[in-house]
């Protein structure tokens, strides 16, 4: 069954110079229940503002989206505050913790508008949560006082408190080591695989990219399909490491940067 659905999206912005510039052209993809898709592509591709658009954080210049069959543009802001609440679980780049509460309380925070049990459960909910991604031992530190890995497990902890149907994570393991990346990334399957949740990762790292079933890149706007063992030789080349294939080495945002440039135009 297709939980959100993209047809032919387009996103503009207008500059100082009244020129506009395009980030996204017609953009057109499926997701189901239970899929992990990846996205990969250069700095500055337009894969964050896709992924927005996937989260109906923000709205397309043109074209439609629709999320369980109800087209999201037609919804009020009330209804679609909920539906994004109650079903979208967020990983973003830059963490977005509440500076100055602990790791308890900003994992705590999206349970705040739960219900039933699990509002009236939702501290000793979060501090399980917590200690799944490694920080049973932090969930009174002061967030912005753990290391920039440990606030990424934090973020990841909080996406994931209301099982939503929905994840969507920029750069999950950007600021992990490849050890604690590998254990977060499959943090993340799980939990999605309980709750058949779908899984939509926008990485650099072609290794993350690798565990999704299915493989895009965004190029210019444009989206299309991703071929990632030639990006993965391309970056074991681009480094000068031996050998080639899938057992390269996870190049750094630089080096995939090549790396994918160097698949583009592979369907």
């Amino acid at each position: 069954m297709t939980l959100v659905a993209l047809h032919e999206v387009t996103k503009s912005v207008l500059l100082p110079d009244d020129t506009s510039l395009e980030i996204l052209r017609g953009v057109t993809l499926e997701v189901d229940a239970g899929d992990h898709v990846s996205i990969v592509g250069r700095s500055g591709s337009g894969k964050s503002t896709l992924l927005n658009i996937l989260g109906m954080l923000d709205a397309p210049t043109t074209g439609t989206v629709t999320f369980s069959g109800r087209e999201v543009r037609r919804m009020r802001s009330g209804r679609l505050d909920r539906l994004r609440g109650d079903h979208v679980g967020f990983v973003f780049q830059q963490f977005n913790l509440l500076p100055g509460r602990t790791a308890l309380d900003n994992v705590m925070m999206p349970l705040g508008h739960a219900t039933g049990r699990q509002f009236w459960r939702r501290r000793s909910i979060a501090a399980e949560m917590l200690e799944r991604v490694g920080l049973g031992h932090r969930v009174d530190q002061i967030a912005d006082r753990l290391s920039g890995g440990e606030q990424q497990r934090v973020a990841i902890a909080r996406a994931l408190v209301r099982r939503p149907v929905l994840i969507l994570a920029d750069e999950p393991t950007g600021a992990l080591d490849i050890d604690t990346g590998a254990g977060v990334m499959a943090l993340l399957d799980e939990v999605a695989t309980e709750t058949d949740a779908a899984l939509v990762t926008i990485t650099h790292d072609l290794h993350v990219a690798a565990r999704a079933r299915r493989h895009y890149r965004l190029d210019g706007g444009v989206l299309g399909a991703a071929d990632l063992r030639r990006a993965f030789e391309a970056s074991t080349l681009q480094g000068g490491a031996a050998g080639s294939g899938l057992s390269a080495s996870v190049p750094s945002a630089p080096e995939a940067d090549l790396a994918v440039a160097a698949a583009e135009g592979i369907a």
